[in-house]
């Protein structure tokens, strides 16, 4: 049997209980209170519940704030790109994809995976090496929306995003030297969104792969450049406005 993750904190274990994930037990540390709801659910789905001393949880995770509740579970299990493109199409919507490049934290990872899952974004794209993957960590930090998420892994990005863009696919590459601010840009089409990591931004060949490169501007004396969790997020949201231009005139309305 494969090694199994030990998915910690009540969002994290709830929608991996929810989801396609294999859970195999829940651990519920003694004493614990507020857990009735995720209880029930696991039960629900068959899942073996156990309580255990809560020392088990603080040793077996390394001081993670695992609020009193983990889940051993199978290998996250990621998507195809074929798979997030037909969800689009299933959906009757222009893609949206968010694509990773070489992101380390995380952290950073956990948040763009709930902002993704809340934007509707059809797949995250993110490299097999150099970068972080679906780890329990990131599950926790996603509030468990990776669990809801095609996240696909590819071993050369840059072929990856010429494939998108044979399949009538933008690419927008999110860098902080660009002269085009993203509100500019129409991300209502098939688009893909890339974001780079943490230190060095968006690498030369995937950068050369992007049809646009686009920014988000700062005001004078600002800090040059965003969080790489909120820069995207930020982005993402405009993706979503304006693929819903009935919302976006009803706020308006209401200002």
């Amino acid at each position: 049997m494969s090694a199994l993750d030990l998915l910690y904190g009540r969002n994290s274990v709830t929608e991996a209980l929810r989801s396609q994930r294999i859970v195999r037990r829940v651990l519920v540390a003694r004493g614990t209170h507020g857990l009735d709801l995720l209880v029930a659910e696991a039960r629900k789905f068959g899942v073996r519940v156990e309580t255990v001393d809560r020392d088990r949880l603080d040793n077996g995770l390394r001081g993670a704030h695992h609020q009193g509740v983990a889940a051993e579970a199978e290998a996250f299990p990621y998507a195809h790109l074929a798979d997030a493109l037909a969800a689009a199409e299933t959906r009757g919507e222009p893609a949206l994809l968010l694509v990773l490049d070489s992101l380390q934290d995380p952290q950073n990872f956990g948040t763009l995976l709930r902002t993704a899952q809340a934007c509707g974004v059809h797949g995250v794209v993110i490299p097999a090496h150099r970068a972080v993957g679906v780890t329990p960590a990131v599950s926790n930090a996603s509030a468990g929306a990776v669990e809801h998420l095609r996240v696909c892994q590819v071993t050369n990005l840059s072929r990856t995003l010429a494939e998108l863009k044979s399949r009538g696919v933008w690419v927008y590459g999110l860098t902080t030297d660009a002269e085009q601010p993203y509100y500019d840009q129409d991300l209502g089409g098939s688009v893909a969104l890339v974001v780079g990591s943490e230190g060095g931004g968006i690498g030369r060949l995937v950068r050369e792969a992007c049809d646009v490169l686009v920014t988000i501007p700062m005001a004078e004396g600002a800090i040059q450049s965003l969080n790489a969790s909120v820069a995207g997020s930020v982005v993402l949201y405009e993706a979503f406005r304006q693929r819903r231009p009935s919302q976006a005139s009803l706020t308006q309305n209401h200002t």
